[in-house]
C-alpha cells in the first residue's frame, strides 16, 4: 500500500468515528491528518521524479556506454594503423618523428603546416599541390605558401 493510500485509510477511519471537529482534540487530528496526507502526496512526487530520474540515468549511462565502445573501436583502429608506422618514423631522418598525420615515412620528404582553421598539424609530401590541401581533421580547405627552393625541389622530384 502507497503512503497516499495509507493517509486516505486513516482519514476514513477517523471519519468513520465522527469525531468532533469542533473540539479542541477534533480540530488537532484534522490538521494532522490533512498534514499526513500533503506529505504522503509529496513523498509520492519526489518518489516519481526519483524513479524518472533513475530511467533518465540510465538511458545516460547506456549511451556513455554506446560511445565508449565506439571510442574503443576508433582507438584500436587508429592503433593499428599508426602503430607499426611510428617506429619506421622514428628511424627515418626526413621525418622528426613527431608528425601525428604522416602517412608513414619512407625515402619521401614531407612537409608540415598548421591548419588554420583547427591548428591540427598536416603533412603533405611532393604529389599534393601545397595550394590546394584539406585538411584531415576539420576538412577545411586551405593553401600553403612553399619556399622558392622547396617548390623548386618539389618540382624536380614530380619528374
Amino acid at each position: 500500500m502507497k503512503l497516499t493510500e495509507k493517509a486516505s485509510y486513516i482519514k476514513g477511519l477517523v471519519e468513520g468515528m465522527e469525531l468532533d471537529t469542533n473540539t479542541k482534540e477534533g480540530k488537532v487530528i484534522a490538521a494532522l491528518l490533512d498534514l499526513t496526507e500533503e506529505l504522503a502526496q509529496a513523498v509520492s512526487d519526489i518518489q516519481e521524479d526519483i524513479e524518472e530520474i533513475d530511467s533518465d540515468l540510465q538511458e545516460l549511462q547506456d549511451y556513455a556506454e554506446e560511445l565508449d565502445d565506439d571510442l574503443a573501436d576508433v582507438e584500436d583502429y587508429l592503433a593499428g594503423e599508426d602503430g607499426d608506422e611510428e617506429d619506421d618514423d622514428a628511424d627515418d631522418e626526413d621525418c622528426d618523428g613527431d608528425c601525428e598525420n604522416c602517412s608513414g615515412c619512407d625515402d619521401t620528404e614531407y612537409y608540415e603546416i598548421v591548419c588554420p582553421s583547427c591548428g591540427e598539424t598536416v603533412c603533405f609530401d611532393e604529389s599534393l599541390d601545397p595550394e590546394n590541401l584539406t585538411c584531415p581533421a576539420c576538412g577545411e580547405k586551405f593553401g600553403c605558401i612553399v619556399a622558392e627552393d622547396d617548390y623548386k625541389k618539389m618540382e624536380k622530384d614530380e619528374k
